[in-house]
């Protein structure tokens, strides 16, 4: 089957996210995806003028060489995988999973060892070339969102070939605003929040690493956050499924922390000393996501959301804070959601999910 929608995906990433040019190598790795997705990639970037490359995985072959991955192994994966890397300039991952549990049977110990040696490839995609990656839509993904396989990928292919570039004028300016702003203050229903974010630098995200996307994040001052928060938005972590998260914070401290899984929810904040602090603040704007689906890449960038994030800060915009945890919760202060208002140094920016400054309004979602 052929799909004018690859054709459309493929043209917005290899010509928008990493802006391939000629004679550029381009790496596309496809897990578990349509090989005609994987052919419309290879045919955008030859259309650039750029070489690709394509390998294709199956998340069921990468299972069976984890379970018992020998160091020897990984060590030999590692450096002809490292080699390959240093001659791409860019790269692009559609990931697509049929059972999004397939790696639940490897070992932690495994996972984490893996994860080391893989460490080195990682570094050189992410520090050394242009990359942008993203999921595919699977009859997995569809049941989480509660959708029909069908619904959910029309919906998928809406949100995913959105024009970032119409919002480009808006995440520039709200970067602006960001980078400036001392003193931020969330109100809503259940939230009451106070934090600094005085000298650390905002980023845009806009279509270029990641799709779906369209956020602006920073960070607090680590000791500064102060109140309590609710997040209305369901969240899945480490395969539980989480609702209702409250937390209170003291000196940027989690103090008390409560959910429909308390127990869990204190388990996971107990993994290490920087899990009970935060380490990210970001602001989601992107007009086609409306509502949560249960998959933290989309759910974050919903209209009129914001997320606080306890655990491991991102080196643009970081706060010192470290932790093996890095978790995306998010509130969504759209008045169907219950509403709210965000205030940047005693202004009201936000309200009900509508950017109020004449520069922010294009962010909005209707």
């Amino acid at each position: 089957m052929h799909d004018a929608r690859f054709d459309k995906l493929a043209k917005l990433l290899v010509e928008y996210s990493i802006r391939l040019k000629r004679n550029e190598t381009v790496l596309i790795e496809a897990f578990d995806i349509p090989d005609e997705m994987t052919i419309a990639l290879v045919r955008a970037a030859r259309k650039a003028g750029g070489v690709p490359f394509a390998q294709t995985y199956h998340v069921r072959v990468n299972r069976a060489l984890s379970l018992d991955a020998s160091d020897r192994q990984l060590n030999l994966t590692a450096s002809h995988e490292l080699a390959r890397m240093k001659k791409m300039d860019a790269y692009i991952a559609v990931r697509g999973s049929n059972n999004v549990t397939e790696l639940s049977d490897v070992p932690p110990e495994t996972m984490k060892l893996i994860a080391r040696k893989m460490r080195s490839v990682q570094d050189q995609r992410v520090k050394k070339t242009k990359w942008v990656v993203l999921r595919w839509p699977t009859p997995s993904m569809a049941q989480l969102a509660g959708m029909s396989t069908e619904a959910f990928e029309d919906f998928y292919f809406e949100v995913c070939t959105l024009d970032y570039r119409k919002l480009l004028p808006g995440m520039k300016a709200l970067h602006r605003l960001m980078e400036k702003t001392d003193r931020v203050e969330i109100k809503g229903r259940g939230t009451d929040l106070r934090f600094s974010k005085k000298g650390i630098p905002a980023v845009i995200c806009g279509g270029d690493r990641n799709i779906p996307d369209g956020e602006v994040f920073s960070c607090p001052v680590r000791d500064s956050v102060e109140g309590h928060v609710t997040f209305n938005a369901p969240s899945i972590y480490q395969g539980i499924a989480f609702d209702g998260i409250r937390l209170e914070f003291k000196n940027g401290k989690i103090v008390d922390a409560t959910s429909n899984e308390t127990k869990k929810l204190n388990k996971i904040l107990d993994s290490d000393p920087g899990a009970h602090y935060i380490g990210e603040f970001s602001l989601g704007f992107n007009p086609r996501l409306l509502h949560p689906m249960r998959d933290i890449l989309f759910d974050e960038k919903i209209a009129g959301s914001f997320h606080f994030t306890p655990g491991q800060a991102y080196e643009e915009a970081d706060n010192g804070n470290r932790s093996q945890v890095h978790w995306d919760m998010v509130s969504i202060q759209r008045p169907e959601y219950g509403g709210g208002e965000i205030y940047f140094d005693g202004k009201l920016i936000r309200k009900n999910g509508m950017f109020l400054p004449k520069q922010l309004r294009s962010l909005n979602w209707h």
